[in-house]
């Protein structure tokens, strides 16, 4: 049985971000084929876990709390890929601060360990083509997707059916790049009904999200892919959006309902065959 570590500062079971949410069902996959998977929080990790499992192959998903003797210990001694779900290679986290998405010299950090990496996984065309415009490397992957489990996208195939009401639906978040206020501020302005839709349990957030007919989100931060975005189509909902949505770049994009569950499904299976290629190299 293959083994392999991921490590990442937090996991679906402690914060139900899409980042961690995609992690589990990648995780899940890996272990229910030839894999045994140890799940490691990054705050955690220290050297001597490192060099006790030096010859292990890792998968690094986000990684701000990672010691950073660690960090310099894994990009000289050990084999791994990067999960990336944002833009940890600035200071700032936001290219969105810098002309055409393009960084200053100074504002680069983590670079060799991104330099190191066996391939370093993007979610987009778009989340990729900034990664690739701020590092100049060649191991920069675009994965073009996100993972979701049957069940999930089953759920989503019955809510697509589901009759909506012509409301915009807006995710009420305290996150300030997740800009609820300007979703509000421009249903506002162009005179439509809104409802602002509260995060709960998964299921029942796309149950409310699904009741309208379409969904208002204008990020302040480049989005790597988006994926309230994608169930929002694949539940058969109109997007309002602006320039900063990673899923937007994709081909796929333009599909809607059950034609992109099914191609999520598939999507799902070339994303863990492209990752296990990874990790197996």
């Amino acid at each position: 049985m293959n083994k392999a570590i991921f490590i990442a500062d937090f996991f679906a079971h402690e914060v139900a971000g899409g980042g961690e949410l995609n992690n589990k069902i990648l995780i899940e996959t890996l272990n229910k084929k030839d894999y045994s998977v140890k799940t490691v929080n990054s705050h955690l990790i220290t050297k001597n876990f490192i060099q006790e499992n030096k010859s292990s192959k890792y998968i690094i998903g986000n990684f701000i709390n990672l010691p950073s003797n660690c960090r310099e210990y894994l990009q000289s001694h050990c084999d791994y890929v990067i999960y990336e779900h944002d833009h940890k290679y600035l200071t700032n986290r936001n290219p969105a601060e810098y002309d055409d998405y393009l960084a200053p010299k100074e504002a680069i950090i983590n670079f060799e360990f991104y330099e190191k990496a066996n391939t370093v996984f993007c979610q987009s065309n778009f989340h990729s083509n900034i990664v690739r415009k701020n590092l100049q490397l060649d191991n920069i992957v675009n994965l073009g997707g996100n993972l979701w489990s049957d069940e999930a996208l089953e759920y989503m195939r019955r809510l697509s059916f589901k009759e909506k009401k012509p409301i915009c639906s807006i995710m009420n978040s305290n996150i300030k790049h997740k800009n609820t206020g300007g979703a509000i501020k421009y249903c506002r302005a162009k005179s439509l009904e809104f409802e602002l839709i509260e995060y709960c349990s998964p299921n029942k957030f796309l149950d409310r999200l699904s009741e309208n007919d379409k969904l208002v989100f204008f990020p302040l931060t480049p989005e790597t892919l988006s994926r309230i975005i994608i169930e929002a189509r694949m539940m058969g909902m109109k997007v309002i959006t602006n320039g900063r949505v990673g899923a937007t770049s994709e081909k796929w994009f333009k599909l809607k309902g059950e034609e992109l569950i099914s191609f999520m499904m598939e999507k799902r299976e070339e994303i863990i065959s492209v990752l296990e290629s990874a990790i197996n190299e």
